[in-house]
C-alpha cells in the first residue's frame, strides 16, 4: 500500500520538490549560502550581520529582542553578541537603570563594518530578485507575508 496516496497533497504536485515548503527552503538555503560567502569577506556571519542591521535601526535592544529579530535562541544570540563585542563592533552595558535587559549598541567600528557588509548583502538580494519581474515583486512580498501570517495564527 502506498502511504502517499492516503493523504492528498495541499496542491497538485508530482513530488516533494514541487511543494511550496520545499521551494521556500531551497530558496532560503541558496540565500543563506550566498550571504555566507559575501559576509565572509567582511569577517561576519549571517546572524552577526543581522544583529548589526537590527541594532542600526533600533539601538539599545536587549539580547532577547535581538534573538527574536534574528530568528535564533537567546543562547545563540549570546554567542553572537559575545563575538561582536570581542571584535569591538558592539557595546553592551554591564548594568541597566531599569529591568534586567542589558541594552546593546553599535560602536563606530560596528557601524563601519555594517555599512561595508551591507553593500555585499544588497548585491546578493539584487541578484536574487533580478530574476523576478519587477511588476510581480510587490505581490511576491505580500504572498510571503500572508504565508507567514497563516502559520503564526
Amino acid at each position: 500500500m502506498d502511504d502517499r496516496s492516503a493523504v492528498p497533497p495541499p496542491h497538485p504536485a508530482q513530488d516533494v520538490t514541487e511543494h511550496v515548503g520545499y521551494r521556500l527552503k531551497r530558496a532560503a538555503a541558496a540565500l543563506r549560502g550566498a550571504m555566507d560567502k559575501a559576509l565572509r569577506e567582511h569577517g561576519l556571519t549571517v546572524p552577526q550581520y543581522s544583529c548589526l542591521e537590527i541594532l542600526d535601526q533600533r539601538p539599545g535592544l536587549s539580547n532577547a529582542d535581538l534573538a527574536r529579530g534574528t530568528f535564533v535562541t537567546r543562547q545563540s544570540a549570546n554567542v553572537v553578541l559575545r563575538g561582536l563585542r570581542e571584535a569591538g563592533l558592539i557595546t553592551r552595558a554591564a548594568t541597566t537603570d531599569h529591568g534586567r535587559a542589558l541594552p546593546v549598541h553599535l560602536t563606530p567600528a560596528g557601524q563601519q563594518r555594517l555599512h561595508a557588509a551591507r553593500g555585499a548583502v544588497y548585491a546578493v538580494e539584487r541578484r536574487m530578485i533580478g530574476h523576478v519581474p519587477a511588476d510581480r515583486l510587490a505581490a511576491l512580498l505580500a504572498d510571503l507575508d500572508a504565508m507567514t501570517a497563516a502559520l503564526d495564527e
